[in-house]
C-alpha cells in the first residue's frame, strides 16, 4: 500500500502495510509471515537473506528496503516509502561488506 494512504489502526493484512502489495505479501508469506504483527522485531538483512536461500535467487537490494521499512512500522515507526530507507541500507550493507560479511 502506498505510506500515505496507510492508517495504523485499520493495517490487519500484509498488503495494508506500507510498500507492500500482492508480490511482497507473497514474499512475507514464504517466509512464514501472515500477519502485520509477526514483523515486529525481525530482522530484515535474515529476512532477505532467507528470501533468497527459499527462492534460489538473488532478489533485487530494494527488497531489503522494503523489509526496513515493514519491521520499521511494526516496531511502530511512521510509514515512509521504502526509498526512504536506501540510504540506510546502503550504509549497513557498505559495514558487512567492510567486516566481511
Amino acid at each position: 500500500m502506498n505510506p500515505a494512504k496507510v492508517v495504523r489502526a485499520r493495517v490487519r493484512c500484509l498488503t495494508d502495510l506500507p510498500n507492500v502489495g500482492p508480490a511482497t505479501a507473497a514474499d512475507l508469506r514464504l517466509l512464514g509471515i501472515n500477519l502485520p504483527s509477526q514483523l515486529a522485531g525481525r530482522d530484515p538483512w535474515a529476512m532477505y537473506a532467507q528470501l533468497c536461500h527459499l527462492t534460489g535467487e538473488q532478489h533485487d537490494p530494494c527488497v531489503i528496503d522494503v523489509f526496513l521499512s515493514v519491521v520499521a512500522f511494526a516496531d511502530g515507526g511512521p510509514a515512509r516509502p521504502w526509498w526512504h530507507y536506501t540510504a540506510q541500507r546502503k550504509a549497513q550493507q557498505a559495514l558487512r561488506e567492510d567486516a566481511g560479511g
